[in-house]
C-alpha cells in the first residue's frame, strides 16, 4: 500500500515479524538510550541518471534490518555521511508530536552541502518522520522524560573508489525509544577538559552534523570517562582557549545578573536546534542572551568570583543538563557538591513543557505526527 505525507507517496511494506506487545512493553519499561529500535525504517533513494540529472525516488517504509552495501560504497571509504537527531513526544491525550522538525531538515541540508551530498526536499524529511512514527506509534513511550528518539541519516551508497561526490545516496530514518540520556535523577555532571584534542578546525566540518566529527571526539570522550567525567569539553587552542562545545552538546553560562552567555557560532560549532530554542525560551523569560567568545580563563575566574552562577549543556538527547565540575589533571573548576541551578532548571522545565504539550507552544514549534 502507499501513504501520502507532505505530498510525497511512501510505499509501505510492513514487517511480518514485529515485536509482540509483551516484548515491546518489556523494552519500554527500561528503554535506555539507543539500545533498542522499532520495527520499521523510512527510506528514500537518490540517483544521478546517464544525463547527469539527480533525483529522489522510491520513498518507502520497510522492516528494520541490515543495510546491504557494496564493499566499495563511498561512505565506507570517504565518510560521505550526515545525520540528525530529534524526538517524538507522547502528550497526555495520547497524541504524538515532534519538536521543530523543519529546523532539523534545514540543518541536514546545510550538512549535505558541506559534505557534497544532495539536498533533501523538506517534504521528504517531514514525510519520512511522519510515516515512520505512524507505523511504529506504539513504540512511543509515555514515562517522565521519555521519548522516541528519531535518527535521520544520509549515506553515500555508490560502488566507486574514485575520489568524487557519490552519485547514489540513501536517506533513512530509524527510531529508538529513549529514557534519560545520563540515566536516573538529573544531577550536575562532571566535564573533562580536552587539552590535546580538537573537535574541529576552521574551514572544516565543525558546523556540519557528520559522523567524522563524532569519530574524532571519541578518544577525548574515552579520556573523560577514564577520569570519571560524563562528557568532554573542546577548546579552540589557537584562540585563547575559547570554549567551543562538548562532545555532543552546546554550552551555556548563567551570569549573576541572570543573563546568559553561549559561545558564538564560528564555523567550528554545531548550530544546535536545542541551543537556538534555549536562546528563545530565555528571551521569552525576559533574560538577555549574548552569543560571544568566552574563554576557559573567563569560566575559571567567573566561577571563582561568582560572576558565573550556573553552567549547563544542552542537546536533543539530554535536553538540558547542569554542569557541576570542569576539570583535567591540573584544573578543578566548580564544585562536586553543586546543585542544579534555578535558572537552568527553569529553562529546562519551560522547554520540556513545550515539547510535551504541558506549556503553550507560542512559536509554532510542535508538529503533530499521530
Amino acid at each position: 500500500m502507499t501513504q501520502t505525507a507532505h505530498g510525497v507517496e511512501f510505499n509501505q511494506q510492513l514487517s511480518e515479524t514485529p515485536k509482540t506487545a509483551e516484548e515491546r512493553a518489556a523494552i519500554l519499561a527500561n528503554p535506555g538510550f539507543g539500545d533498542y529500535f522499532t520495527d520499521h525504517t523510512a527510506v528514500v533513494d537518490y540517483k544521478v541518471d546517464v544525463d547527469g540529472n539527480g533525483g529522489w525516488q522510491h520513498a518507502r517504509i520497510e522492516p528494520y534490518g541490515p543495510i546491504s552495501l557494496d564493499p566499495s560504497a563511498a561512505v565506507l571509504h570517504y565518510g560521505q555521511e550526515i545525520f540528525e537527531g530529534l524526538k517524538a513526544y507522547r502528550h497526555a491525550d495520547g497524541s504524538v508530536w515532534t519538536f521543530r522538525p523543519e529546523a532539523n531538515a534545514a540543518r541536514l541540508n546545510k550538512s549535505a552541502r558541506r559534505l557534497a551530498l544532495p539536498e533533501l526536499p523538506e517534504e521528504y524529511f517531514l514525510g519520512a518522520i511522519r510515516e515512520l512514527v505512524q507505523a511504529d506509534k506504539e513504540w512511543v513511550p509515555s514515562g517522565d522524560g521519555e521519548a522516541l528518539y528519531l535518527r535521520p541519516f544520509m549515506i553515500a551508497t555508490e560502488a566507486f573508489l574514485g575520489v568524487r561526490a557519490a552519485r547514489e545516496v540513501s536517506f533513512r530514518v530509524i527510531a529508538s525509544p529513549a529514557g534519560n540520556y545520563f540515566g536516573g535523577e538529573l544531577k550536575p555532571v562532571s566535564i573533562w577538559i580536552s587539552r590535546e584534542y580538537a573537535r574541529a578546525g576552521r574551514g572544516g566540518t565543525g558546523a556540519a552534523k557528520c559522523g567524522g566529527n563524532y569519530a574524532a571526539s571519541l578518544i577525548a570522550q574515552q579520556e573523560a570517562e577514564a577520569n570519571g567525567c560524563k562528557q568532554v569539553l573542546f577548546l579552540d587552542h589557537f584562540n585563547d582557549d575559547a570554549v567551543e562545545e562538548l562532545g555532543g552538546m552546546n554550552v551555556f553560562f548563567v551570569m549573576k545578573d541572570g543573563s546568559l552567555v553561549t559561545p558564538a557560532l564560528s564555523g567550528t560549532i554545531l548550530e544546535g536546534v536545542t541551543r537556538s530554542s534555549v536562546i528563545q525560551v530565555a528571551r521569552d523569560m525576559g533574560r538577555e542572551v549574548a552569543e560571544r567568545k568566552i574563554t576557559l580563563d573567563e569560566w575559571r575566574d567567573g566561577v571563582a568570583s561568582g560572576e558565573i552562577a550556573e553552567v549547563f549543556a544542552c542537546g536533543t538527547a539530554a535536553v538540558i543538563t547542569p554542569i557541576g565540575v570542569l576539570k583535567d589533571a591540573t584544573e578543578f573548576i566548580g564544585s562536586a557538591d553543586a546543585k542544579a541551578g534555578e535558572t537552568t532548571m527553569a529553562i529546562r522545565e519551560q522547554l520540556l513543557g513545550i515539547q510535551t504539550g504541558v506549556i503553550e507552544d507560542r512559536h509554532g514549534w510542535l508538529t503533530r505526527l499521530v
